[in-house]
């Protein structure tokens, strides 16, 4: 179920937050049990047979919790249930998303293994890593082991980060389940949250989407230069509204029900520097691998240049595994590994003016999505080649077709990616005048309505982040 679909917004989340605030309101535990049958079912709409892997998921990291518990009070290593719990949840991750590539693999290099067709559950690589850490914060004391396996099923399948995060670590949320307090103000701040991000969702990403899945649905020879710029950039907002717009409706969720989500999108595209950019886009899996990979392996404080190289070339080899079963994945992971490195130890960038940072970092991030992007490594190599003039020519019909149907997104699209929404609502914030608080009202109705008749309508409504 898709938080931008009709049956999503006009059902189940009424229906959920009626029960929740009418019969339950002064029952924390049955809201709790509540949230968590409401997660289960959000879960099974679109997943029927999966929500027993997530179920044998929740079951499997209690007891690891529990595990660890034990042995920390007896003062005992806790190494075993950390491996055991590693073991389990990486080897789940392994079977349904990467098993068929590496017998593929394995194939490639003369093997003869039957492969088979296993269908890759939503959200899969989001609710395990919510779930190691659970237990990995319960053995670093950064929250208190639950005793009740309802309420670590709700920490891992709470339905508005499910299926495509934030991945909320549990040391975030840990006295939330219990303690948190519903308010009016996060209830409305919730709303309005929730509205900003069905609007970037379908108002910005899905209509981009359909230039970028044109221009790479074309194949070798039938691209311009001009039209592959223009799909390569199309998808590059795309990607960003889509993936932080379905941020913002988790954060605004979680707020309505009381909870509070760190950020996971802080204007990417403004950064001067690929260290930058990763401080501020997908912050959320950024944070978990430098405190559960980076951190253990010893960070930037290590002895050499060399060891802090491997720590950097783990760190992006196993970010790259972790969006796919591809090459593709595996080289975006690299290429982003080779420039933090160009950055750090051969001066990259130092010394340029900003603007000129500023270009190269957002062209860099360019070419990293048409990696992510393209379905192999050598469709990539025929794109990029066409965007420098190896394919059809400088510009062709298409591209302008493209071009003059969707200018005002694509413009409405590069403005918002900077804080201009961020400074005008401080500036509205210091005049505190009514009329002010009422055009923002309206203007959010306005957008949820605009985005409500897309939906009604079934225009087009990819999710680019559906199957991690």
């Amino acid at each position: 179920m898709l938080f931008s679909s009709s049956v999503f917004l006009f059902l189940f989340l009424p229906l959920v937050l009626l029960v929740y605030y009418l019969p339950l309101r002064r029952w924390r535990q049955g809201q709790n049990l509540f949230l968590l049958l409401a997660s289960l079912f959000f879960y099974a709409w679109g997943e029927p047979w999966f929500v027993l892997v997530m179920m044998g998921s929740i079951l499997a990291n209690y007891g690891f919790g529990l595990w660890v518990d034990v042995r920390k009070r007896a003062g005992r290593s806790c190494r075993a249930p950390i491996a055991a719990a590693l073991a389990v949840n990486l080897g789940l991750l392994f079977v349904f998303k990467y098993l068929t590539f590496v017998l593929g693999i394995l194939n490639g290099l003369g093997a003869a293994f039957v492969i088979p067709g296993i269908e890759l559950p939503i959200g899969i690589s989001f609710f395990t890593f919510q779930a190691l850490s659970y237990v990995l914060d319960v053995h670093r004391d950064r929250g208190q082991v639950q005793r009740s396996p309802l309420k670590v099923g709700l920490y891992i399948s709470f339905f508005p980060q499910l299926i495509a995060g934030p991945i909320v670590k549990y040391e975030t949320v840990a006295q939330q389940i219990d303690g948190r307090q519903e308010t009016w103000s996060d209830f409305s701040a919730g709303c309005a949250r929730f509205i900003v991000g069905l609007g970037k969702k379908v108002l910005i990403a899905n209509q981009l989407a359909v230039v970028a899945d044109r221009a790479f649905g074309l194949g070798s020879g039938e691209l311009s230069a001009g039209f592959a710029w223009l799909g390569s950039l199309c998808y590059t907002f795309q990607i960003y509204y889509d993936f932080s717009g379905y941020s913002d409706m988790a954060i605004g969720l979680g707020k309505m029900f009381g909870f509070h989500f760190l950020e996971n999108f802080n204007y990417p595209y403004i950064s001067t520097s690929i260290t930058e950019f990763w401080r501020r886009w997908h912050i959320s899996l950024s944070t978990w691998f430098r405190d559960y990979v980076y951190f253990p392996l010893g960070g930037s404080r290590v002895d050499t240049r060399w060891k802090h190289i491997r720590n950097l070339f783990v760190v992006w080899l196993l970010t790259g595994i972790w969006h796919g079963a591809n090459w593709t994945f595996l080289a975006w992971g690299l290429f982003y590994f080779v420039l933090l490195v160009l950055e750090k130890y051969g001066h990259l960038g130092r010394g340029w003016p900003v603007g000129a940072k500023w270009l190269f970092t957002f062209l860099m991030v360019n070419f990293a999505w048409v990696l992510f992007r393209a379905d192999g490594l050598a469709e990539a190599g025929t794109y990029l080649g066409a965007m420098f003039g190896f394919g059809q020519g400088l510009w062709d019909g298409l591209g302008t077709l493209y071009l003059r149907e969707n200018l005002p997104v694509l413009l409405a699209a590069a403005v918002f990616s900077a804080p201009v929404a961020l400074r005008v609502r401080a500036w509205a914030a210091r005049r505190d005048s009514v009329l002010l608080d009422a055009g923002y009202a309206v203007l959010a109705a306005a957008v949820f309505l605009v985005s409500a008749s897309f939906i009604i309508k079934g225009t087009y409504n990819p999710f680019i982040y559906f199957n991690f």
